[in-house]
């Protein structure tokens, strides 16, 4: 098995939403506690070789799937960014978890930027936070990748083209950098491809409609920034002015990578939570 197609490893459990939902987790290891937030339209596993990494290095490793994702269901709220910025609360709580690293890719992010803002108490549970290929809504700003491809997730015709090789490679491909090959493209779709895309329309909108990149001088925790010179879908702009807006924030570049900068430079990645994170 390619490492791109393996499960994170640990422990899996099933834990309850605010709001009647369930929330599939998985956790491993001992040592500084990290916590993995996924992207849109894939589940856990695009952290598989990131928890690999921190696990080796001596790291207790939380991973879930968000809400309408992989094995999460969601609860009488629906998928927006408000009830999954409460589901970040309920991991963090129900793992008790003190002092750890928040890590988020891409829609893990946008939700997690929102959790931040307005969960301070479960937040106060972190030591910092990585933002990983990600942005505070405002979406299609500038962005042509955007304007085209969310329509058509939106409408269904992107998950039903996705399925032939045909086009559901070029697609994949579209969203890695230098260092994408062809066994991270087969990985990534058999995650999109698992999606039911229908109930994930209002967070999709959500990036579209919400801006809150006003808010970011609110956000007190020391964090990280990270986005791949080659990634399309958030280009560096969002970047800047995450950085710009976060007091005391750390801009990291990753040459030749794109949005799938977890498995383009997993080193890189690892290296940037380390940080955060401390000594193991």
């Amino acid at each position: 098995m390619d490492p791109y197609s393996a499960p994170v490893p640990g422990e899996e459990r099933l834990i309850p939403s605010h709001d009647g939902g369930q929330l599939l987790t998985v956790c491993a290891g001992d040592g500084p506690a990290v916590v993995l937030a996924h992207g849109f339209g894939v589940d856990r596993n695009e952290w598989n070789v990131v928890a690999t990494r921190l696990l080796d290095s001596g790291h207790r490793v939380i991973a879930f799937d968000q809400r309408g994702h992989g094995r999460s269901r969601a609860g009488s709220e629906g998928i927006g960014s408000a009830p999954m910025a409460r589901d970040y609360v309920t991991v963090l709580e129900t793992y008790d978890v003190q002092d750890a690293v928040l890590a988020m890719h891409s829609m893990g992010g946008f939700v997690g930027i929102r959790f931040l803002l307005e969960h301070a108490e479960a937040a106060a549970r972190l030591r910092g936070a990585l933002l990983l290929a990600t942005f505070a809504g405002d979406v299609n700003r500038d962005n042509a990748q955007n304007r085209l491809q969310i329509p058509l997730i939106r409408s269904g015709v992107l998950p039903w083209l996705v399925r032939s090789d045909l086009v559901g490679k070029p697609f994949a491909r579209s969203l890695m950098g230098d260092n994408g090959d062809d066994a991270m493209a087969a990985a990534f779709l058999r995650m999109f491809r698992a999606q039911d895309f229908g109930p994930l329309v209002p967070v999709l909108q959500a990036m579209v409609d919400e801006n809150r990149y006003p808010q970011l001088g609110e956000i007190g925790l020391p964090t990280t920034i990270m986005v791949g010179t080659r990634d399309k879908t958030t280009p560096p702009f969002h970047t800047d002015e995450l950085h710009a807006g976060i007091p005391g924030s750390t801009l990291e570049r990753v040459s030749g990578a794109g949005h799938m900068v977890v498995w383009e430079e997993p080193g890189v990645v690892v290296g940037a939570i380390r940080r955060l994170s401390g000594p193991a």
